[in-house]
C-alpha cells in the first residue's frame, strides 16, 4: 500500500494512492487450470482478463470454486483438474468488469465494492489498465486513518 496511513483523516485519499500496480492478468483464451495455478502460487485472488491488450473482465477465486462445484460434484482430483484443463476463462469470468478511475476518492471504490458485491476493481486511465484495489486495500487504508496506521 501507499504511503496513505499517514495521510490525516482531514486529507482525500484517492485510489491510486492506495492501489496495486504490476497486476498480473491473464487472457481470455487462457484456461481455468492456468488462473488456478497463478492464483495458487502467488497468492493472487483476483485476476483482471485481457483479450489483445484490452480489460475483459475479471476472474476470481470465487469464480474458479462455483465452476469446478457446479460442474464436478462427486469428482475427484483427477477429473476436476482435466475439466479445469479444458474450460476457457472467459466461460466463468465476471463480465462487463466494473472498473475504477485511479483519481477517484477511496469512498467511491468501497461504496462500489459493496454495493456491487464485488472483491475488486480494475483501476483504468484512459483506456489502460493501471492496477487493482482490493476490499482489502481500502479495508488497511480506513483502518489506516482512523487508527493511525496498520
Amino acid at each position: 500500500m501507499a504511503e496513505s496511513a499517514s495521510v490525516s483523516a482531514s486529507d482525500t485519499i484517492r485510489v491510486r494512492d492506495i492501489m496495486q500496480t504490476g497486476v498480473v492478468t491473464v487472457s481470455a483464451g487462457d484456461t481455468l487450470s492456468t488462473v488456478e495455478d497463478i492464483m495458487t502460487l502467488g497468492g493472487v485472488r483476483h485476476m483482471p482478463v485481457v483479450r489483445a491488450g484490452t480489460l475483459v473482465g475479471v476472474v476470481s477465486e470465487r469464480d474458479l470454486l462455483r465452476a469446478s462445484l457446479s460442474n464436478l460434484t462427486g469428482f475427484g482430483q483427477e477429473e476436476r483438474r482435466a475439466f479445469l484443463q479444458v474450460v476457457e476463462i472467459t466461460r466463468v469470468m465476471s463480465a462487463p468488469p466494473i472498473v475504477i478511475s485511479p483519481e477517484a476518492e477511496i469512498e467511491d471504490a468501497a461504496r462500489l465494492l459493496a454495493e456491487q458485491r464485488i472483491g475488486c476493481l480494475p483501476v483504468i486511465e484512459e483506456g489502460k489498465l493501471v492496477g487493482l484495489v482490493t476490499e482489502t486495500d481500502v479495508l488497511r487504508c480506513i483502518a489506516g486513518r482512523w487508527y493511525g496506521g496498520l
